[in-house]
């Protein structure tokens, strides 16, 4: 009996260190001293988390903290459901929402270093219903009256407009114009409620005026969902079939993918159902079963876990390459890196805080000072709608990961857990 136990908990320790990717790869862990972190400030990473599940801020969450690829803190805290029946373990599966985006923008520049296309290309080569894109106007007479019409794009959109949201595109929530709110939640182009194939998104995007004119302004918006929609035409693969061979594959994220697999269910961490941001949301994202004719949400129909994205970004520090895998080249992975928006209208603000621009697919950070929480210039980060947040500091050969399902607080949490991770930094 106590050999069948000691068995057991041999086989729980090596489990707790490796991903179960087919062939183990075990997990690159460390003294936390040993990489510049204090292991007591990094202890205070568990009771803040225990404080802020305790006062009803989510029900639980997973933290991820890395420095030059090894893990230096990686703990679950609280619970993966709102009744508090089932404990958080530090393999739950969370819903991505915009923690979808990078994965498709780095898709994208796979297939723009293949040659496949370029940045400058105009999407309308892929979608030719996009080609004469009509942009809403303000015009103001003598009088100061504001009308509204519609003119044609000054020129097309391109491929780098979808990658760096300045297509002109929207979402319904926050359009800047009430004519164009009402049409795009008339077509229910974010598909909450019907099944919106491929071809008929592009087809009821082409109808709605375009907010701004291409190239012109920052806005976020559905252009992520639109450049999935294109890879697919241009690969004549699906979009979540085309990630699994380009990235999660390579990648070995086993639990990364656009729908539930067999047997994560019991591993979906879950929010509040009293928060006012969950019914639609995760009704939107359908990640429970096949969406059928629906197009894949290239900006948020993901799941994953703290160590697939690990994975993910630790990827983007090293340059493009892990384990062997290399998705991009190390010049690429800076280019995406850069800020493509300096000097445009809009603000990522509401994602990074302020002191960011956006690259392609990533918040990036302009400067040492301004931002509201620690950083370095050039550290790149994004978030998800579900309470998700990640950051990577190439400087500093850093990766921190959150994983949490409480939507509305998620920009408390987000700046609460980069406060503490660089506030363990020492050295």
């Amino acid at each position: 009996m106590k050999k069948g136990i000691l068995a057991l908990a041999l086989v729980a320790a090596v489990s707790s260190a490796v991903f179960l990717t087919g062939a183990p790869v075990r997990l690159a862990q460390a003294e936390s001293e040993s990489e510049g972190f204090s292991s007591e400030r990094l202890a205070r990473i568990s009771a803040v988390m225990r404080a802020e599940i305790d006062k009803g801020t989510m029900p639980g969450a997973v933290t991820l903290i890395a420095r030059n690829g090894k893990i230096v803190h990686f703990e679950a805290h609280g619970y993966l459901d709102p009744g508090k029946t089932r404990p958080m373990t530090r393999d739950a599966v969370f819903c991505a929402f915009s923690m979808t985006k990078p994965f498709v923008s780095v898709a994208a520049m796979m297939l723009v270093e293949q040659g496949r296309m370029r940045l400058s290309d105009p999407i309308s080569a892929w979608m030719p219903e996009l080609k004469d894109m009509k942009v809403l106007v303000e015009k103001k007479d003598l009088a100061g009256n504001v009308t509204r019409e519609q003119v044609p794009a000054e020129r097309p959109i391109s491929v780098q407009d979808l990658l760096r949201h300045t297509s002109g595109f929207s979402y319904a929530d926050n359009a800047p114009f009430p004519e164009i709110k009402d049409a795009y939640r008339k077509v229910d182009i974010e598909s909450r409620e019907t099944d919106v194939s491929p071809d008929e998104m592009v087809k009821r995007i082409a109808a709605i005026p375009l907010a701004w004119q291409p190239g012109t302004r920052w806005h976020y918006s559905i252009s992520t969902d639109v450049l999935g929609v294109l890879l697919e035409r241009m690969t004549g693969k699906r979009l979540d079939i085309l990630l699994e061979e380009l990235m999660f594959q390579p990648l070995k994220m086993k639990d990364t993918s656009f729908q539930l697999k067999p047997g994560q269910m019991a591993r979906l961490a879950d929010a509040f159902d009293s928060d006012p941001v969950k019914a639609w949301s995760w009704k939107w994202v359908r990640v429970e079963g096949d969406p059928g004719k629906r197009y894949r949400l290239g900006g948020a129909a993901a799941v994953s876990t703290a160590e697939d994205y690990f994975r993910f970004a630790q990827m983007l520090v090293n340059g493009g390459e892990l384990d062997g895998a290399r998705l991009l080249s190390r010049k690429t992975v800076e280019y995406m890196l850069s800020d493509h928006i300096p000097g445009f209208p809009g603000s990522t603000a509401g994602t990074t805080g302020p002191g960011y621009g956006f690259g392609l697919g990533f918040g990036v950070r302009r400067q040492d000072g301004f931002a509201v929480v620690p950083g370095s210039t050039g550290d790149a980060m994004w978030a998800g709608l579900g309470g998700t947040s990640f950051t990577i500091d190439p400087k500093e050969k850093i990766v921190g990961v959150f994983m949490a399902q409480a939507p509305t607080p998620r920009l408390h949490t987000r700046f609460l857990f980069k406060n503490l991770l660089y506030g363990a930094l020492v050295r």
